[in-house]
């Protein structure tokens, strides 16, 4: 118990200074991107002001919140289905090696096709709906959690495994209670890469066709020269991506205590 509190002492003053940088930092990004507006005395068709963009973020919250929520089931669906599919293929890799010669040339090959030439052909599969942009967030993460889970499979300590040879243990509860444990820190650094980049896919996938989401309000707003609410729904994604990854890290501390640095 003396141990829990001292390392939440600890760890408040930690998190008091966290968070002022962030707002230093935050308060400097707006400080230049104001002072850029006055020096180069740039239109609001080009630049829009900081205040600006908070009018839009206050005036149309209920706008910008219902095409967010879109945007966020998309986001965390595709991260489900990419992280499941990047796992499955992983072990399939580990544990079938004639897969992992056949298969892994297709993945690399696969990741030198632009996300942009894929997301028509969704369209046309999968229609205008959520299942497109989900399976383009997939995608997009598919590679990286694969990559990371299979290194992390395969980098397994080998005094580990010889323990368990030595043992008698089965292929499947080598996996189970050696191979899987080791690989988790290398699969947390694949899924704070996926949860990152998995928006990008998303919002790539409402760029192409779609009738709702912060994509297609970007575009639409883009359409009508509303710069503002452009930037509006670009700070709400970014809001977005940052918490979404500042969740997944702190999931994956509570998670991987041993490997919290």
């Amino acid at each position: 118990m003396l141990e829990l509190l001292t390392r939440a002492s600890q760890t408040r003053p930690l998190r008091a200074k966290a968070l002022v940088r962030i707002l230093v930092t935050l308060l400097i990004l707006l400080a230049v991107w104001q002072a850029v507006i006055e020096i180069w005395a740039l239109p609001t068709f080009i630049l829009p002001p900081p205040l600006a963009v908070l009018d839009v973020l206050i005036q149309r919250w209920h706008v910008l919140a219902k095409h967010a929520w879109v945007t966020a089931q998309e986001v965390l669906l595709g991260l489900v289905f990419g992280v499941a599919a990047g796992l499955f293929f992983a072990l399939l890799m580990l544990l079938f090696r004639p897969v992992k010669r056949w298969l892994l040339p297709i993945l690399i090959a696969s990741q030198a096709i632009p996300v942009f030439a894929i997301a028509p052909i969704l369209m046309l599969w999968l229609d205008y709906g959520i299942a497109s942009k989900v399976a383009m967030a997939a995608i997009i993460i598919f590679f990286p959690v694969t990559t990371c889970c299979f290194d992390g499979l395969r980098s397994t300590p080998q005094g580990y495994l010889d323990l368990a040879r030595t043992l008698n243990a089965s292929r499947w509860r080598t996996l189970w209670h050696i191979q899987l444990p080791a690989a988790l820190p290398a699969l947390g650094s694949g899924l704070r890469v996926a949860v990152v980049i998995a928006p990008i896919g998303a919002v790539v996938g409402e760029w192409v066709g779609s009738s709702a989401g912060l994509g297609y309000l970007m575009l639409q707003a883009n359409a009508r020269m509303m710069i503002a609410d452009m930037f509006a729904a670009l700070f709400i994604l970014s809001l977005f991506s940052v918490a979404l990854y500042f969740s997944v890290d702190w999931l994956l501390k509570r998670c991987l205590p041993w490997h919290s640095q």
